[in-house]
This record gives structure tokens, sequence and C-alpha cells, in this order.
């Protein structure tokens, strides 16, 4: 029997992960904690593909529809939340499954955070204006002279972590490395990965999939879907909600300013870049990580079956 606090599914989008993770739960007393940054937003269904009403009613899932797509939602809210979730579980006599592809969130859960400084919402304003003006590739050129660090390691799709440098170096005047150099407590856990990644030759059926899986949301209703977020809550890319993949090329595709076949082809290649920056953090960010390691091939028919050897 596998000693563990909790169990983690990880695997870059479209990889098969919440269906796995889903399976597992059906055979075992399972509770899952989703590792997804869009997930906690209420009404951002389709273009997250969350688990359906049936799925959550058959199985426990958390961190999931806990937000407006108006607030934030940071890696240290979804350290803390799961921090607390996972006892609570554990006391009903359940195993914990932590499962999605926001590596921040799982390196933050598993070795901690800085005590970084919070942003003003006059600074957060000004790099939002700056992305509207720039496009998130162009505040990431702006990090080469301002945090050379975070310029070479961050990838320039990566809206969130490049706004998150760019805003702590105008609210300090300090490169976002000059203030993490000490040490950060991590949280003690035990926890045994299962890492779902593409065989050598499988990123052409990664891509593929990734394609299928955006038309077959814009067929459930995707477009329909952003432009009732708009309207109800009068979002627009200043919100991290809406800069969601999928979620911003709807939207400009909604305004006018790219056509239907430029929006499925912005959206793919967005994906694929956070597949890629996903696959980045599983293959080297991740290796000191709070436990056992597994690393299973995507579509293995054979990684349920492994996972559940593992618990008895």
């Amino acid at each position: 029997m596998m000693e563990a606090d909790a169990i983690a599914i990880l695997g870059p989008t479209a990889s098969g992960k919440s269906a796995l993770a889903l399976a597992l739960a059906r055979e075992v007393r399972a509770e899952i904690i989703s590792l997804d940054s869009a997930l906690v937003y209420r009404g951002m269904d389709i273009g997250t593909a969350k688990p359906s009403a049936r799925e959550r009613g058959e199985v426990p899932h958390h961190l999931i529809d806990i937000l407006p797509p108006t607030a934030s939602y940071s890696a240290a809210d979804f350290r803390r939340d799961c921090l607390g979730l996972m006892p609570r579980i554990r006391a009903r006599g359940a195993l914990p499954i932590i499962c999605g592809g926001t590596m921040m969130y799982y390196k933050a859960l598993i070795c901690g955070l800085h005590d970084l400084p919070p942003t003003s919402p006059e600074v957060r304003a000004q790099v939002q204006g700056e992305i509207a003006r720039l496009g998130v590739e162009g505040v990431h050129a702006l990090l080469a002279g301002c945090d050379p660090r975070n310029y070479q390691r961050l990838d320039p799709h990566d809206v969130q972590r490049v706004s998150r440098a760019r805003e702590i170096f105008l609210q300090t005047g300090r490169a976002q490395g000059d203030l993490t150099s000490g040490h950060r407590e991590g949280s003690g856990l035990r926890i045994r990965e299962y890492v779902l990644l593409p065989r050598e030759g499988d990123r052409a059926e990664l891509r593929a999939k990734i394609r299928e899986r955006f038309l077959g949301m814009l067929a459930a209703g995707l477009l329909d879907e952003v432009a009732g977020l708009v309207a109800g809550y009068q979002l627009d890319l200043g919100y991290p909600a809406l800069r969601a993949v999928g979620y911003r090329q709807a939207y400009r595709h909604l305004r006018g300013e790219i056509d239907r076949a430029q929006m499925v082809e912005e959206a793919v290649v967005a994906t694929c870049h956070l597949a890629k920056h996903q696959m980045t953090w599983l293959r080297g960010g991740l290796r000191e990580g709070a436990g056992v390691r597994v690393e299973l091939a995507m579509g293995d028919p054979e990684a349920l079956g492994r996972i559940l050897g593992d618990l008895r």
C-alpha cells in the first residue's frame, strides 16, 4: 500500500489527466482537487473543459466554481486552499487527487512561496495597459532591460508570469529574482506524482488533439459563453479569467479583430505553447517534488492499472 498524503496527476493540456483522475476516483474512495487556474471561475465551462455536473455529482471536486470571473486567484491562494482541503479529505477516509496543469500552483504547493510584495491597483492597471498596447510578447521584451533572468526563463506567451514579473519590478524597482533568493519553506507533503507526457514523436498527435478539442468547444457554444461573460460581467482582457487560452482568442474574434479561421489558428498555437511550457516544468522544473514521481505515456491503457497497483 502506497504511503502518501495525496497523489497528483499532472500533464500538459489535452493529455487526458482529468479523465484518468475521474476513472481512478471511480475505483477508490477519492476526492479531486482541481489544479487549474481557470476552473476556479463560475461561468467558464466550455472553454475550460470543466467536469460536468454529473461527473461532479459522482465524485466530489474542489476548487471549481469558487469565484466570479472578475476576481483574481493566485498561487498563494491555491496553496492555502489545497493545504486546508487535504487533511479534511483524509479525515473523511478519502484519497486526495490533485489534478491539473497549472504548474506554478503545484510548484507553490510543494516548494512554498517567497513573501513578495502585493501589487498596487495602479501598477496592475499600468501593466494591463502595456499588455493591451504591446501584447504579452512586447511586455516580455521589456523584461530584458529590467529583469533579464525572467526574460531568459519565462515563456513570452505566459501572460500571468510575465505580468507578475513586470508588476514586481514596477512596484519595487527590483527584479523578481533579487527578491526571491532566500529560503522558502516547503509543505512537508508526501505526494506521489503521476506525470502524463507524450511519447517521442507524439507531439503532432497532441497538436491534433488540441485542435480537435478547440473545434469541439466552438461547436458546443464557446462563443456564446464568452459573449455572455463579457455582457454579464463587463469583462475585458484586463481580467485574468478572459486571458485564459481560448477565451482571449474568442474575445478578439467577437470584437471583430480576427476572423474565425485566425481565431482557431491562434487558439491552437497558444494552447500548444502552453502545453510546451507545461512539459518544460514537468521535465525539469518540478524535479524537487514532494515524493515519488512516475512518468506515464499519454494514452497508455495501462495507466489506471499502474496507479491502482501502487495503491494496493
